[in-house]
C-alpha cells in the first residue's frame, strides 16, 4: 500500500439483520397440511389424485393396466411412489407405475423420474426428448415416446389429451387434458394463489406465456394443476393471472413511454451499462408499483416477485413487440 492510499474501514452486516419482511400470505393460498413425512396426497376426481410437498406438484391415475404419472418433482422424490402406496392400499389397486407423463424437461419437475423403473414408459413432446438427449442427465431418462402437435391416448381406459401449442414457459411445456376426470395439467404458467416467482415463473417466451392462460380457459374443466404450490387451482385462478399479466403488461407500455432516460445517462456518461440499467430498472419499478398495491393480499408474494415479473414482461414488449423502438433520424 503506498503513503497515499488510505485504508477504507468497511463494516459488513450479515443478510440475516437485513431481511426484508414481506405481506401475510392470504389464507386462500394455502393448501391442505402435509403429513409426517412431508407430503399431501389427495383425490381430484375418482380415481385421479395429486401430491403436493407445498412448492411443487404432481399427479398420478389408478388404472387396470397401473398408475400413470404425471411429472416426478425430486422435492416430492420418493414420497411420489409412497403416496402412490397409500392410495393403491386404501383402494385395492397396483401400486406399480407404468407410464410417466413428462410435462417439460425442466429438471425441478421432472428430476426424480430415475426414482422408477426402466420399463415405465415415459411420454412428452418431442422437443423434450431432444433437449432431455442434449442434457445427457440420468436422473431424467428421455421419454420414447413423443409427439408433435396433438395426441390422444387411451391407457386402462382412461382418456388423456395432450396439445403442445408453441413455446411458453420453456419450448416444450405442453397440457394434459383428462376431460373425463374435468381436469388440466398444465405447469409452470399459473400457480394458483400466488404470484409468478422470478421473470414471469423463469419464462423463456414471454408471449407464449401470456397465451397460455387463454389456451387454458379453452378447455372444459374444473380442476387445475399447475405444479406449485400447496392447493389445486380452479378456473378463478388462471383468469385472476391472466388478469394479473394483463396488468403489468397495460403498466410496463404507459412506463416504457413516461420514464425520461437522460438522468441516468447523463449521470453515468461513459459507462452505458450502468445508465442502461438504472433506466430500465427504473421502468420496472414504476411499471410494478400500481401491480404490486393492487395484488397485495389477494396474490400470495405478489410485493416479493411483481417487479422482477415486470421486468421480463417489460423487456418483452420492449424487444419482442417493438413498443418504444425508435429509429435514430
Amino acid at each position: 500500500m503506498s503513503t497515499q492510499e488510505t485504508p477504507i474501514a468497511k463494516t459488513t452486516t450479515s443478510g440475516a439483520d437485513v431481511l426484508p419482511d414481506y405481506a401475510p400470505v392470504p389464507p386462500s393460498s394455502l393448501g391442505p397440511a402435509l403429513n409426517d413425512q412431508g407430503y399431501y396426497v389427495g383425490r381430484v376426481e375418482r380415481n385421479l389424485f395429486w401430491v403436493t410437498d407445498g412448492t411443487y406438484q404432481a399427479a398420478f391415475l389408478t388404472t387396470p393396466d397401473g398408475v400413470i404419472l404425471f411429472d416426478a418433482p425430486p422435492t416430492i422424490g420418493h414420497n411420489l411412489q409412497r403416496a402412490v402406496d397409500e392410495i393403491a392400499a386404501a383402494n385395492g389397486v397396483s401400486n406399480k407405475v407404468t407410464y410417466l407423463f413428462y410435462s417439460h424437461h425442466h429438471a425441478d419437475h421432472v428430476g426424480a423420474s430415475s426414482l422408477f423403473d426402466k420399463s415405465v414408459t415415459r411420454i412428452g413432446h418431442e422437443e423434450t426428448r431432444r433437449l432431455l438427449l442434449r442434457d445427457d442427465d440420468p436422473a431424467r431418462p428421455p421419454n420414447e415416446e413423443t409427439f408433435q402437435d396433438t395426441r390422444t391416448l387411451e391407457i386402462g381406459g382412461e382418456r388423456i389429451d395432450l396439445a403442445w401449442h408453441g413455446p411458453n414457459h420453456s419450448p416444450d411445456n405442453i397440457a394434459i387434458h383428462l376431460p373425463d376426470h374435468d381436469t388440466l395439467v398444465l405447469i409452470d404458467i399459473v400457480n394458483p394463489g400466488w404470484a409468478p416467482i422470478y421473470l414471469s415463473n423463469l419464462t423463456e417466451d414471454i408471449p407464449g406465456y401470456i397465451e397460455a392462460s387463454a389456451n387454458a380457459l379453452a378447455y372444459s374443466w374444473k380442476h387445475f394443476i399447475g405444479g406449485h404450490m400447496g392447493r389445486l387451482g380452479t378456473r378463478d385462478d388462471v383468469t385472476l393471472h391472466q388478469q394479473y399479466m394483463a396488468d403489468i403488461s397495460e403498466s410496463s407500455r404507459q412506463a416504457i413511454t413516461s420514464v425520461d432516460p437522460t438522468p441516468y445517462f447523463v449521470k453515468y456518461g461513459q459507462n452505458a451499462w450502468a445508465a442502461v440499467k438504472g433506466y430500465l430498472d427504473e421502468i420496472a419499478a414504476t411499471a410494478a408499483a400500481p401491480v404490486i398495491e393492487k395484488y397485495t393480499g389477494v396474490l400470495a408474494a405478489a410485493d416479493v416477485f411483481t417487479e422482477s415479473t415486470t421486468f421480463q414482461v417489460m423487456q418483452s414488449i420492449r424487444l419482442d413487440l417493438g413498443h418504444g423502438s425508435y429509429v435514430h433520424p
